[in-house]
């Protein structure tokens, strides 16, 4: 099933009211085999449960994402929001700056080639004549 965020209204109080049902009916079947004192003390921590439930209103607006028989609570804000938007921001910036760094590499590793063609004592015809490329290759040999 495709999660669906919804405010707790509807369907989603009616899931949180038949959770809370089958809860307590598994807290009470278990109930039984608990000494008077343990079950006095549990009866008390669940009215204290019910009684913070109904002061807490804000959370009644808090989205809710319903997905296959299990609810999530999920909290909004404009902090929440920032906090999500602000590694894809560092991302793009980070790409940037690995794309800028690279290409003034490329920049100067060509700098360095085109001065050491320019600067050298053959002209840079020299290089694109066959000829010349067969007579390195025959001196190399020849030296070795």
């Amino acid at each position: 099933m495709k999660p669906t965020n919804t405010t707790p209204t509807g369907s989603a109080v009616a899931f949180e009211e038949q959770f809370g049902r089958r809860v307590a009916a598994r807290l009470s079947a278990g109930n039984l085999d608990l000494s008077h004192e343990v079950g006095e003390r549990l009866r008390a921590a669940r009215v204290q449960a019910v009684a913070r439930r109904k002061t807490a209103p804000e959370l009644r607006s808090v989205p809710v994402v319903v997905a296959s028989g299990h609810a999530a609570v999920l909290g909004g804000g404009w902090w929440t929001r920032i906090g999500s938007v602000v590694p894809l921001v560092a991302l793009v910036a980070g790409l940037m700056a690995i794309s800028v760094i690279q290409e003034e590499r490329r920049t100067d590793e060509l700098a360095e080639v085109d001065s050491a063609l320019l600067t050298d004592d053959l002209p840079p015809a020299a290089y694109t004549d066959p000829g010349f490329a067969q007579f390195l290759k025959t001196s190399d040999a020849g030296e070795r």
